[in-house]
């Protein structure tokens, strides 16, 4: 069994360095997309750490916007052209953390082996609030004065969008641990459908769906599982999950979650202590 964790970052240098120690484990790698507009001087050190790579092709990410399915991409196909036989690959952001180790985690890979670890629901049905993703026309991808009420104009005048091909759109939170088999479908499948890519370029936040959606319309949809091994806390009713505290750490033991997001540990530095503590004791109990 060899994982493949693709990250993307763009900040807090010193926490993306812990994130990448606590991942190591035999022939793991991990691959950082480092946003464009970061300084990579700042984390230029972790590229000499064991099994750590850099994705080439950097693009500048922006909240919400296409360029961070871009990102992703990018990072799927050097993952995909590194001539490693990666058995699964591992979605995280820099502001994840491992609650169990990576001896658990490949456990329980192998116990499921084959099978694709992401959140998703039907837009046309529990996800409805999502609709308007798809439907309307968002210029959150473009950069001009006044591209909010020219946003409003165009969806006052044009008709409902639909996703091309007929896609029955799916989605809900971008991380997810899924085989390498899925990971070139969706790269073939991008790369073979500019219609597709065109309407994503029109869309808001389409990392929350446009993964999912393309492996649900396909062959592959069987070996789905509708969770994605993650802790977040959407309590707050934000468009984000809740920064976790101290407070929160009696949420982070629950054996079904392999990790959890987000964390900002400049803020909570006791609880990174805690996290790794634990995942050192929990290690050494197997």
């Amino acid at each position: 069994m060899k994982i493949a964790h693709l990250i993307l970052a763009h900040n807090n240098p010193g926490q993306l360095e812990s994130l990448v120690k606590s991942l190591a484990y035999k022939d793991d790698a991990v691959y950082i997309h480092l946003d464009k507009k970061t300084d990579f001087s700042q984390f230029a050190r972790l590229a000499s750490l064991p099994n750590v790579k850099f994705v080439k092709q950097r693009v500048k990410v922006s909240w919400g916007a296409c360029n961070i399915v871009t990102a992703t991409i990018n990072g799927f196909k050097e993952i995909l052209t590194s001539g490693v036989a990666y058995d699964y690959l591992n979605l995280l952001s820099g502001a994840d953390y491992p609650l169990q180790p990576p001896a658990a985690f490949h456990r329980y890979l192998s116990a499921n082996h084959g099978k694709a670890f992401m959140s998703y629901a039907k837009m046309h049905g529990e996800w409805q609030e999502a609709l308007p993703r798809v439907e309307q026309y968002h210029l959150n991808n473009f950069k001009f004065p006044g591209r909010y009420v020219a946003q409003k104009l165009v969806n006052r005048v044009m008709p409902k969008r639909n996703i091309p091909s007929g896609l029955v759109p799916v989605g809900r939170s971008q991380w997810f641990t899924i085989p390498l088999a899925c990971v070139k479908h969706i790269v073939n499948y991008w790369e073979k459908n500019d219609r597709l890519r065109r309407f994503t370029t029109f869309t808001w936040a389409p990392d929350e769906f446009i993964f999912q959606t393309i492996l649900y319309n396909s062959p592959h949809c069987k070996v789905l599982v509708n969770n994605n091994l993650r802790y977040m806390d959407w309590s707050a009713g934000t468009a984000s999950p809740k920064t976790l505290c101290m407070a929160d750490s009696k949420h982070l033991i629950d054996p079904e979650h392999f990790f959890a997001r987000k964390f900002d540990f400049t803020k909570s530095p006791e609880l990174l202590e805690m996290l790794n503590q634990r995942l050192i004791q929990t290690a050494n109990l197997n």
